[in-house]
C-alpha cells in the first residue's frame, strides 16, 4: 500500500508540474532603486530567484530590475513601463510578478499559486489592504465606504496575467496618463487597473503574505518577508543626524517626544526666541511654503555655525519622528553618496515630471547631496514655494535619484491600511489634527521592548529595520 500511495503522489506531483506555468513564462520584476545600498538587496534578490530556479528548470526565467529597465524618472510609478512590458513580453509569457528587495519567493509554492488561475485571463493578484476610514493620502476615495476598494500590499508581491498587461499597455498607449501627483502607488496601480469598474478587482491571494520568512505562519506562504537586518555598517560610523525644525508653534509636543534623542537639534524663526531658543535665518515666515528658509537650512549645514556631520534631517513641527530607529536605517547608506532619502512621491511622471521626498514625513540629506544641491545653483523662485517640490525639481535636473523609504509616512497612522503598518518599525507620522500626538508617539515611535503586540511594536513581525 505505502508503494501505491507513494507511486499516486509522484503521478499528481507530475500532473500539477505539467499543467503549471513554465518558470521561462514568469517575468520577475524587482522594485528596485537607484541607490548603491538598494541595488545590492536587489542584486541578492534576483541572485537568489535564479538560485531556486537552477533546480526546478534548465533555462531560467527573465528577472528584471525596475530601476534599470530605462532611464525614464518616472518608470518606478510602473504605469508608463506596461507598454514596454507588452511589448517585450506579450507574446512568450504568462504573468508578470511585482516584488520589493525584501520580498522572499518560494518559488515551487508561487508556481503552484499562479496554476490556479487562468492565464488566458485578466489576472490582478496580490494581498489585499483597504482603509479603515477616507484618508487624504488616497485622495478621500470610496469616502462612503472606504473597506470596499482593495489594493496590493507591494511587500507581498503581487502579478498581472499577461493579457491584462497587454489590455492596460494599449489603454496608456490611447489614453494618456494624468499628469498629476503620484503619492501612494499601490492605491493609484488599483484604481486604474480597475478603471472605475471596467477593470478587474484586486484577487486576494493567501499564500502571498507578509509574515517573516522564519516564523511559523510563512509554512504555506509562497511569498514572506526577510527577516535579516540590511544593515551594511555598524552603527558607531553613523554621526547622529542633525535635527532642523521650520515653524515652532508644537514645540512642546517635541520637548515631550523627540527632542531628547537628537544630539544637535536647531529650531528656525523670522526672530530669535531664545526661550526655546530659535535662530533668526534672514527669512520671513510663510504661511505655505518654506522654499526660503529651507535652503536658507542648506546653506547654514555646511558653514561653520553647526558641528560638521554627515547627514541633515528638515522635520516640520508637526512631524513625530523616531531618532534611534532612523539611526538604524542611515546605517544602510553611505554618506559619501549624493542620498536623498524620505517618502517619496512624484509630480507628471509620465510626462517628464520629477520624484520629490515629501516634507512632512522628513527630509535626509547626505552631506554630499547637500553640496551638489548649492553648487548647482539650484535656488527657490519664491520663499513660499513648496519646498519639497523645489528640491525635487532641483535633484532631477541634477540626475540625483530620491531614494523611498515606506517607513517615513506624511499622514497619521489612522491613514494608513492596518496591514501595512503591521509589517513595519515606522520611522515618522505626520499631522496632529484630531488626535493625541505623544500618545501616537508613544505606541508607534517609541521603543519599548515590553510593548503588548496589540501595540503595533511587536519587533518579532517588524522585518523592515
Amino acid at each position: 500500500y505505502f508503494i501505491i500511495l507513494l507511486t499516486w503522489i509522484l503521478a499528481l506531483s507530475h500532473l500539477c508540474l505539467l499543467y503549471s506555468p513554465d518558470l521561462r513564462e514568469i517575468v520577475f520584476i524587482i522594485q528596485s532603486q537607484n541607490n548603491s545600498f538598494h541595488v545590492r538587496q536587489a542584486d541578492k534578490r534576483r541572485a537568489d530567484l535564479l538560485k531556486q530556479a537552477q533546480g526546478l528548470t534548465k533555462k531560467p526565467p527573465v528577472v528584471l530590475l525596475l530601476h534599470s529597465l530605462s532611464h525614464n524618472e518616472g518608470d518606478w510609478s510602473i504605469l508608463p513601463l506596461l507598454p514596454y512590458l507588452s511589448y517585450s513580453f506579450g507574446k512568450n509569457s504568462s504573468w508578470i510578478v511585482f516584488l520589493e528587495e525584501e520580498t522572499n519567493v518560494k518559488m515551487n509554492t508561487l508556481i503552484q499559486v499562479l496554476a490556479k488561475f487562468d492565464k488566458n485571463k485578466d489576472w490582478f493578484l496580490g494581498k489585499p489592504l483597504h482603509d479603515e476610514e477616507s484618508t487624504i493620502i488616497h485622495h478621500y476615495a470610496f469616502a462612503e465606504n472606504p473597506s470596499i476598494f482593495k489594493y496590493p500590499d507591494f511587500a507581498a508581491a503581487w502579478a498581472l496575467s499577461i493579457p491584462l498587461v497587454v489590455r492596460l499597455a494599449n489603454k496608456v498607449r490611447d489614453e494618456p496618463l494624468k499628469s498629476d501627483f503620484t503619492i501612494d502607488l499601490k492605491h493609484e496601480v488599483a484604481l486604474y487597473i480597475w478603471d472605475s469598474g471596467k477593470g478587474p478587482d484586486l484577487t486576494a491571494v493567501p499564500e502571498l503574505c507578509t509574515e517573516p520568512e522564519n516564523s511559523p505562519q510563512a509554512l504555506y506562504c509562497a511569498t514572506t518577508l526577510s527577516s535579516e537586518p540590511p544593515l551594511t555598517r555598524s552603527l558607531l560610523d553613523v554621526k547622529p543626524c542633525i535635527g532642523f525644525f521650520l515653524p515652532f508653534a508644537l514645540v512642546p509636543v517635541i520637548k515631550k517626544t523627540w527632542e531628547k534623542d537628537a544630539l544637535f537639534l536647531e529650531y528656525y524663526s523670522d526672530h530669535a526666541d531664545p526661550t526655546i531658543p530659535t535662530i533668526n535665518l534672514g527669512v520671513p515666515n510663510t504661511e505655505r511654503g518654506h522654499c526660503g528658509k529651507t535652503f536658507a537650512i542648506l546653506q547654514r549645514f555646511l558653514s561653520s555655525a553647526v558641528p560638521n556631520t554627515k547627514w541633515l534631517l528638515i522635520v516640520d513641527d508637526d512631524t513625530l519622528i523616531s531618532i534611534p530607529r532612523l539611526q538604524v536605517l542611515l546605517s544602510c547608506y553611505d554618506p559619501s553618496e549624493p542620498v536623498c532619502l524620505g517618502e517619496r512621491y512624484g509630480y507628471g511622471l509620465s510626462q517628464g515630471g520629477y520624484s520629490y521626498i515629501t516634507g512632512g514625513g522628513g527630509m535626509v540629506f547626505s552631506r554630499e547631496a547637500v553640496v551638489r544641491l548649492l553648487n548647482s545653483g539650484c535656488k527657490c523662485y519664491s520663499n513660499d514655494a513648496p519646498d519639497d517640490m523645489v528640491l525635487g525639481m532641483c535633484l532631477n535636473a541634477l540626475g540625483l535619484p530620491v531614494t523611498h523609504s515606506p517607513l517615513f509616512h506624511q499622514a497619521r497612522p489612522e491613514d494608513y491600511a492596518r496591514d501595512f503598518l503591521a509589517h513595519q518599525v515606522p520611522i515618522s507620522f505626520h499631522k496632529h489634527w484630531n488626535i493625541d500626538p505623544i500618545a501616537v508617539f508613544n505606541k508607534w515611535l517609541k521603543d519599548d521592548l515590553r510593548a503588548n503586540p496589540s501595540d503595533g511594536l511587536n519587533k518579532s513581525t517588524k522585518t523592515e529595520l
